[in-house]
């Protein structure tokens, strides 16, 4: 009976994915709202400061990766594909590395094609903190416009699940 119950789910589920899902009914985010803290400046890959408070008000997928990160290495190229895609919408798409020098950072940006903003998080563990827990990499925070953390990503995750996410919430 359970299975039957959890089937009949599963394809309501997919039925709604397939045919779209109305403002009533769109997903809530999966982790408990609390304010995102976007009072920091870090530098960017090019040696620039960047403060986040500038993306106030946009979708904002927020990534903490490595360049020696395996998963990081396949979820990257769709962050920019998204980007490129709903940018024009509100998304804001920034990269935090976690401990790679500025170099390897910034060959990792061309190699990848990262046309969003790629900054220095090594030595921040205060944006850590604001942002964790950060038990893994790659680790991905989705934030509304209203500036309240809504998903919380540890490791791989497809780019479809962050489409839909982020889809639900511009």
């Amino acid at each position: 009976m359970r299975n039957a119950w959890l089937v009949t789910l599963g394809i309501a589920f997919l039925f709604a994915s397939a045919v779209g899902v109305s403002e009533e009914t769109k997903p809530t985010c999966s982790v408990a709202g609390r304010s995102a803290n976007l009072d920091f400046t870090l530098v960017d890959k090019d040696g620039n400061d960047h403060d986040l408070s500038k993306h106030a008000g946009k979708v904002i997928l927020l990534d903490f990766w490595a360049t020696w990160c395996a998963p990081c290495r396949i979820e990257i190229p769709g962050f920019v594909k998204l980007f490129d895609a709903f940018e024009s919408e509100g998304l804001s798409v920034i990269g935090i590395s976690v401990n790679d020098s500025l170099a390897a950072i910034r060959r990792f940006a061309s190699e990848f094609q990262m046309d969003y903003p790629v900054l220095v998080g090594d030595g921040r563990d205060d944006v850590k903190a604001a942002f964790g827990p950060l038990v893994g990499f790659p680790t991905t925070v989705i934030i509304t416009r209203e500036g309240m953390i809504c998903h919380h990503h540890t490791g791989y995750t497809p780019a479809s699940v962050f489409e839909a996410e982020i889809r639900a919430l511009l």
